[in-house]
């Protein structure tokens, strides 16, 4: 079964920046995207951003545009998530995805493990 594993959380102050990674030991089958989804605590899971498994079209929740930039290292089959200008609201545990497309992303069974991202005010 293909591994999806997260790194790059961890506490920062408010405008601060962090980057998450998240690494695919393989390509699930039947995966045509990968993302992000994020989790505050008492919080439902919410979307912050997909990327094509080719890297070229992106999507984003309206929360985080103009702050987060998502990418793909194809050879390495990594996404990245630079999140810049950060918030105490984007405090959640962050979870790496993968699926058919970017409407299967919640119910897929492709998850990672997650990685905390704390801000600070």
């Amino acid at each position: 079964q293909v591994q999806l594993v997260e790194s790059g959380g961890g506490l920062v102050q408010a405008g601060g920046s962090l980057r998450l990674s998240c690494t695919a030991s393989g390509r699930p089958f039947g995966s045509n995207v990968m993302g992000w989804f994020r989790q505050a605590p008492g919080k439902e899971r919410e979307f912050v951003a997909a990327i094509s498994w080719d890297g070229v079209d992106t999507q984003y929740a309206d929360s985080v545009k103009e702050r987060f930039t998502i990418s793909k290292d194809i050879a390495e089959n990594t996404v990245y998530l630079q999140m810049k200008n950060l918030k105490p609201e984007d405090t959640a545990v962050y979870y790496c995805v993968a699926a058919p497309g970017v409407a299967t992303m919640r119910s897929s069974n492709s998850w990672g493990r997650g990685t905390q991202v704390t801000v600070s005010s």
